[in-house]
C-alpha cells in the first residue's frame, strides 16, 4: 500500500530510518548530484522527515546542503546514546550530525553537525558503525578502507590500508564479532579483516561474485549468516562459521544489481533489497538457506538505490502498519513510503 511520496532536491541515493525507538518516526534521505564540466561539482543534501504511515504523512523537518553524499548511517542503539547520523562524502570527508529537538518547544527535530574530518584524497563511498558506536569503517574510491575512532566531538583515523584494487562500495562490521569488518569492491572480491593489533586479512573470496560487490549485511539473529549483493544481480547467502573460508550456501537472482540489503527489524528471515534496474524486492531467506522473493515494488522509474524498514512501536497491534518501508530512486529524485502487501 502506497502511503506518501515526495521529490527530493537532488539525485536520491540513500534512505535510513532512525533505529532509536524514541525517534522511529524520523527518516533521513541523502542526495548526490554531479554537475559535469572542466571542474566537476558534486553537490548533495541531507534531509530528515517525520513519517506517519497511519496518517499517510511525510513532513520535511530539516535539510542541510553538503557535498555529494554516497552513504548515510544512523548510530546503533545504545543504552543512553542519542541518535547520530554519519555521512560519507564525495569530497573525502566523513561528517557526523546529532539529532536535536527544536528549541521552540515543538516536536520537530533538526540535525546539528557534531564533527567532520577530511580523511582521504579519494571519495568516501560507504560507511558503517561498529555495534558500540565507537568506530566507523569507511570505503574509498581508490579501494582503500579507513577505520575511524568516533569521539564526542572528533573523528580520528586509527587505520587506513589498501583493501581492494577498485572502488570499495561495501563495508560492514560484524555485529557479533566487532573486531571483524567485511568489505566488497568493484574488483569482484569479498573480504574480511581482523582489526585486532595490526589489521590482517581473514579471508579474500575472489570467485563467487561475477561482478562487483555492492552491499554486505549480517543477519541480526544468526552469528554465522551473512548476505552479499552484487552487480551480477544475485543476493548470496554465506555461512561464515569458518571465518577463514566462508561457504556460499545459496544465491537468488533478483533481476537487477543488488545495491542495498536491509534485514527486517523483527522478522529475521526477511530482507529488503534495492535492485537498481529492477525496483525493490522483499526476500525470505529460510532456515535451510534457500531464498524466495515474496513481494516486489516497482513504483519507481529510475535506479533503485535506497531502502529501509521503519522500526515500529512494539505495543502497536497491527504488525503490517508497524513496518512501513522507505525507498528512493536516483534520477527521478523520488522518495516513497509504502507498506508491504504481504503478511510478513
Amino acid at each position: 500500500m502506497d502511503v506518501a511520496h515526495c521529490t527530493l532536491d537532488g539525485n536520491a541515493d540513500a534512505v535510513e530510518f532512525c533505529p532509536h525507538s524514541s525517534f522511529s518516526n524520523v527518516l533521513a534521505a541523502s542526495t548526490y548530484t554531479l554537475l559535469e564540466g572542466d571542474q566537476p561539482n558534486r553537490s548533495g543534501s541531507l534531509s530528515i522527515f517525520n513519517v506517519n504511515a497511519d496518517n499517510c504523512s511525510l513532513e520535511l523537518l530539516h535539510r542541510v546542503d553538503t557535498a555529494g553524499i554516497f552513504d548515510i548511517k544512523w548510530s546503533p542503539v545504545g543504552p543512553t546514546a542519542s541518535p547520530l547520523l554519519a555521512q560519507a562524502d564525495a569530497d573525502g570527508c566523513i561528517r557526523v550530525h546529532a539529532l536535536e529537538h527544536s528549541s521552540n518547544g515543538g516536536e520537530g527535530q533538526y540535525l546539528k553537525e557534531r564533527c567532520g574530518s577530511k580523511i582521504s584524497s579519494s571519495m568516501c563511498l560507504c560507511l558503517d558503525w561498529n555495534p558500540s558506536a565507537t568506530s566507523i569503517s569507511v570505503g574509498h574510491s581508490d579501494g582503500s578502507i579507513s577505520i575511524l575512532s568516533a569521539g564526542e566531538s572528533h573523528l580520528e583515523v586509527q587505520n587506513q590500508w589498501e583493501a581492494h584494487e577498485f572502488e570499495l562500495w561495501a563495508t560492514s562490521f560484524d555485529t557479533h564479532q566487532p573486531h571483524l569488518v567485511y568489505t566488497g569492491s568493484d574488483d569482484c572480491k569479498f573480504s574480511c579483516w581482523d582489526l585486532r593489533d595490526t589489521p590482517t586479512k581473514a579471508f579474500h573470496n575472489t570467485k563467487a561474485h561475477k561482478m562487483g560487490v555492492c552491499c554486505i549485511a549480517k543477519c541480526p539473529n544468526d552469528p554465522y549468516k551473512l548476505l552479499t549483493g552484487s552487480y551480477d544481480e544475485h543476493l548470496r547467502v554465506w555461512d561464515i562459521r569458518s571465518i577463514s573460508k566462508p561457504t556460499n550456501e545459496t544465491s537468488i537472482c533478483l533481476g537487477g544489481g543488488v545495491w542495498r540489503i536491509k534485514p527486517h527489524p523483527s522478522v529475521f528471515d526477511v530482507v529488503l533489497a534495492a535492485c537498481m534496474h529492477n525496483g525493490f524486492a522483499i526476500v525470505r531467506v529460510k532456515d535451510d538457506d534457500t531464498a524466495e522473493v515474496v513481494e516486489t515494488y516497482d513504483k519507481h522509474s529510475s535506479l533503485a538505490y535506497g531502502a529501509d524498514w521503519q522500526r515500529g512501536d512494539s505495543s502497536h497491534e497491527d504488525k503490517r502498519k508497524r513496518y512501513a518501508v522507505a525507498t528512493c530512486s536516483f534520477y527521478d529524485r523520488l522518495l516513497r513510503i509504502w507498506i508491504p502487501e504481504t503478511d510478513i
